[in-house]
Formats: structure tokens, sequence, C-alpha cells
């Protein structure tokens, strides 16, 4: 019983703590370049580091980004 309660709790810390620092974020622009800047800016108005993880071409840029802190 007590093995099942830790792991609760660890599960239920595990998500608020990921939910409390992860932020996803999405832009649009021109060029690659561009669009990154954007994400940069906003990553450094939180105070945040970024990850890219997508971003898709067609006639304009359109990327996604996690924050973290």
């Amino acid at each position: 019983m007590k093995t099942i309660k830790t792991f609760a709790v660890v599960t239920a810390l595990s998500v608020m703590s990921f939910g409390a620092f992860a932020q996803s974020i999405s832009t649009t622009a021109s060029t690659l370049d561009r669009a990154e800047a954007k994400i940069a800016a906003q990553a450094a108005e939180e105070g945040a580091s970024y990850k890219i993880t997508s971003a898709q071409f067609n006639n304009s840029v359109h990327m996604t980004a996690e924050l973290t802190k």
C-alpha cells in the first residue's frame, strides 16, 4: 500500500512540475531565421530557453517551440 501511495505522489509531482515549467509557442515569418529570431525573443521575454519542435515552409514559415525554465 505504501508503494502505491508513493507512486501516486511521484506521478502527480512529475506532471505538475512539467506543466509548470514547459510552454509551447508558435510563430509565423517569411524566413527560417526570422521565425527563430521571434521564438528567441519570446523565450528571452519569458526568461526561458527554447527547443524548436517543428518548422513548416510553404509561402511562409510556421515554427513551434517549447520553452523551458
